[in-house]
């Protein structure tokens, strides 16, 4: 599988809520960034594969059916993705999370090693973290 098909896959099975499937496709010293500020966004920070697991668990938890994730673009060089894409998911406590992200995603060996995701902080804190 090409790293741009790994990269869809990795999509498509995060959003049928199949988190294994997706996380089998990360090397097992996988890393994942989410940008923000630590003090502001409990969930900003570098995380290990597990963690990043825990995080995935606790999002599914909290929404009616999942969070579908659309891959809008892509664009791939060596061991490299860029990928825009978009979500939308509604949360149990009526919230709707729409959001747009960019991810940097590192390939080696066939498998994602490294994501850097960027997205808007504030919306994500306001659905997923704000009290109200």
């Amino acid at each position: 599988m090409d790293n741009k098909t790994l990269a869809r896959e990795f999509f498509a099975r995060f959003s049928a809520s199949d988190i294994e499937g997706a996380l089998a496709l990360m090397s097992d010293d996988a890393t994942w960034l989410i940008p923000g500020k630590p003090d502001r966004m409990a969930t900003a920070g570098l995380y290990n594969k597990e963690r990043i697991r825990k995080l995935f668990y606790s999002m599914l938890k909290q929404l009616e059916s999942g969070l579908q994730l659309t891959v809008k673009s892509m664009v791939a060089e060596g061991e490299r993705v860029a990928l825009e894409a978009e979500s939308s998911g509604d949360l149990k406590n009526g919230r709707r999370y729409r959001q747009q992200y960019h991810f940097a995603i590192e390939f080696r060996g066939g498998k994602i090693c490294a994501v850097r995701e960027y997205l808007d902080t504030q919306h994500a804190h306001d659905v997923w973290l704000a009290d109200g």
